[in-house]
């Protein structure tokens, strides 16, 4: 059975920074594609950072408004992936889920339980 299990979210202030973590069970992040969504109060679920799959070649998106401040990685031995998150905005206020897929991020098939992240001014 394929788990995802987040954790690490929290209130931090503007400017601060926090550390998603996400361990995957019955599935191996080094073959699947994987990374992180977030869905704001009344905005639809957006990716943040995935990385593709090996058989989707060597890529890693971030979206615009994340760039330069948050960073996916991933520990092979823990089956775990990360998102670093600094200099936190309040817009970035969101559940923030992890999802893993055999091929790509767009349409993954499996989710996480969502960890809350609130960013005040």
């Amino acid at each position: 059975e394929v788990k995802l299990v987040e954790s690490g979210g929290g209130l931090v202030q503007a400017g601060g920074s926090l550390r998603l973590s996400c361990a995957g069970s019955g599935f191996s992040f080094e073959a699947y594609a994987g990374g992180w969504f977030r869905e704001a109060p009344g905005k639809e679920r957006e990716a943040v950072s995935c990385f593709s799959s090996p058989s989707s070649g060597d890529y890693t998106y971030y979206d615009d408004s994340v760039k330069g401040r948050f960073t996916i990685s991933r520990d092979n031995a823990k089956n775990t992936v990360y998102l670093q998150m600094n200099d936190l905005k309040p817009e970035d206020t969101a559940v923030y889920y992890c999802a893993a897929d055999p091929h790509s991020c767009v349409g993954a098939t499996f989710w996480g339980q969502g960890a809350q992240v609130t960013v005040s001014s």
